[in-house]
This record gives structure tokens, sequence and C-alpha cells, in this order.
């Protein structure tokens, strides 16, 4: 199925969604335009009407909630040329200050890799900004508040929050972390909202799905500085916890959970277009999992069902030029949320939960052979 959307018709739909529909009809808009004051007012409006039901906070609570954030940039235009998918090899390992799950991870163009917020061991938010890389790691600065299930993402040398989950629920406040590790106000999101991931394509930052109080997001969200909010494209269902990543022009989702249900399918973004498309399905539904870009492929890493301790250690690898997954390595432990992030010809990975319900503060690089 393809859908493409602009800012009006994208609220439009969300209006006549509900939670886990899909529009089945073709819509060709020209470009995206800013949020207008009026069109966040329909977001909130759309915020209690996209799913029939209510469904647990994003706080501490493990009975719905897990996750993990990746991000990579790509300057390229389009899809690169096909290439065979490639096994990532573990190739060496570290630790990070404090065990942590859910943090958000994301690599600057001066290369630096950066944790920002996540549980705690004891399933406490954390606002600890850590240097990952260079070695060793390290606290370089705090969030103004402790938060969790954050979109992160970088745009050149700053790192970007997107909203995330505190004590007292969703928050809709963007912060730019700079590389001291410095923090201030960015922007705001049309709605508070946790739970998203993030990625880069240019100097566009792009948070996708997420949760408010009461329910689970399908939008595409793009952010330049300076340029405020816009939507950029709606995803054929609301998702939490996907895990995505970007090649060329194009965003790749795969699984994610409506907060009850995982879900299979893998979905591409067009962002020159804002064309939306299922392209290929998981073996089995899957949430809580890192997603990351090298060489590419598409890596899904980690990740667990809807049982809180079933924690996979497989790796898969989605081409999409070929639209074939394959088996492309495996963690060294079963973990779900984690992060991870491409760092050069590496990934990088960060925390997570495994299913005895320990949370980690190991570092994993993994290289293609």
């Amino acid at each position: 199925m393809a859908i493409g959307l602009t800012p009006a018709r994208s609220i439009a739909a969300m209006q006549a969604f509900r939670s886990g529909g899909v529009q089945r009809r073709m819509i060709k808009v020209p470009r995206v335009r800013p949020l207008m004051p009026a069109v966040l007012s329909v977001i909130s409006g759309v915020v209690a009407l996209v799913s029939g039901a209510t469904l647990a906070g994003c706080g501490t609570s493990r009975s719905d909630d897990s996750g993990s954030t990746a991000t990579t940039s790509s300057l390229a235009a389009s899809v690169p040329a096909p290439r065979r998918t490639i096994r990532l090899q573990l190739a060496g390992t570290g630790t990070v200050p404090a065990a942590v799950q859910l943090p958000g991870l994301a690599r600057t163009t001066d290369r630096r890799v950066l944790a920002v917020g996540g549980l705690d061991a004891a399933d406490t938010s954390t606002a600890d900004v850590i240097s990952v890389l260079p070695a060793p790691a390290s606290r370089i600065g705090q969030l103004a508040q402790p938060a969790h299930d954050i979109g992160v993402t970088s745009i050149g040398r700053t790192v970007y929050a997107f909203g995330g989950g505190t004590a007292a629920g969703p928050i809709a406040t963007i912060t730019a972390v700079d590389r001291q590790g410095h923090t201030r106000v960015a922007g705001r999101l049309p709605v508070a909202m946790s739970d998203t991931t993030a990625v880069t394509l240019g100097g566009t930052a792009y948070v996708v799905g997420g949760y408010t109080t009461t329910t689970p997001l399908r939008s595409v969200l793009s952010f330049r500085p300076g340029h405020g909010v816009h939507v950029a494209a709606e995803l054929p269902h609301p998702v939490r916890y996907a895990a995505s990543a970007a090649i060329g022009s194009r965003i790749y989702v795969a699984g994610g959970t409506t907060g009850t249900q995982a879900r299979r399918e893998i979905v591409e973004v067009d962002t020159a277009t804002h064309r939306v498309r299922v392209v290929g399905r998981l073996p089995a539904p899957l949430a809580h999992a890192a997603g990351v870009a090298l060489g590419g492929t598409f890596y899904v890493l980690g990740g667990r069902g809807d049982a809180l301790n079933g924690q996979q250690a497989r790796i898969w690898g989605f081409d999409p030029v070929t639209r074939e997954l394959r088996r492309a390595g495996r963690l060294p432990v079963a973990l779900s949320d984690l992060a991870a992030v491409a760092d050069g010809d590496h990934v990088v990975a960060v925390g997570g939960r495994d299913r005895q319900g320990r949370v980690h503060a190991e570092r994993w690089t993994f290289r293609p052979r």
C-alpha cells in the first residue's frame, strides 16, 4: 500500500483513522507546510480519537513499554545500489558509567556518540548525558529533568532530544545538546510524546511514532533548527518503540507496538514524495528493538514480542533494494530496550534489558564481515 500526505490532509487522515486502521486512497501533495496554531489544535484533538481504548501511561511501569532509539544520517538522494546483506560480528566491548535501558543514542558529524536519558536498573528515569565515544565513557551533562523513551538524533555537531517520558508523563520539549553536554530548549513538539524513534536525513530530523498519555501515534514529524515542526508523513498504523533508520531519502521503520500488541511490518517512508508503504515483514511481531543503517542495509537488533521476558539476540538485515530480510548476526545476550547507531564502518550498541530483567551497562561494537 502507499500513502502520500501533507500536513492538512495528514491531520484529516488522523481524524478519519481509528487505531490500527489504514487509509487506502492515494493523496498527492507537492510539499509539507509548517504546522499552524490551528493545526496544532487539531492534532491535540486527534490524539484522543486515534485509539479506541485508553492504554497504560508511559512511566516506569514495565507492563507495556520499553524500547530503543537509534539514528543514522545519509546525504544520498536515493537508495544505494543493490548490495548483499552483510552479517555483523562482535568486534569489541566496553562500558558506560551505569546500567541503562531505553536511552536515546546519536552520533555527531565530529564523530562523538552520545547517550541521552533512559531508565536505570531500578526503572527510574535518568537525566544523564553520556559521552559514549570516544572512550572512556563519561557523564558530561544533565537534561533539565530525568526522562526516558526519548527520540534522539543529531544534526551536524548538535544532538537533539525529542520529548520523552517522565514520572509525570510525556513532555513536548525539544532539547539541543552541544559537544560539552550543555543543554538548551530548541523548540516544542505539537503534543507531549514519548516512545518515539528519531533519525536524520541531511539537515532534517524525523521523529517516528510515539505515545501521548493515552494514544499511540502514527505521525512522522520533521524538524529543522529554526524552522519548527512539520508533519512529513503518516504511518499505516500507530506505533511505539519501533526500530528505525534512514537510507538515502527514505526512512525504514520495523515492528513496534501499539502498547498492547507488537507488529511485524517493515514500512518505508519516502521523505522526498511523502509516500508511505509496507515493503516487508519480520518473521514474528517485534518491538523494543534497535534499528541502524550501515552499508545500505537496515539492521534490526534484538527486541522482544509482547512478553516481558521474550528478549531476542537475533540481528536481522533488510535490503531495501531487493526487499529481502536475512539473518545478519547475533547479540552477545538476548536484549530489548537497547540503543544502536552507526559509527563510521561499524555499529555501536548500548545498554538494554535481558530476559532476567537485568539492565546492562555494556557498550558493544559490531563490524560487517
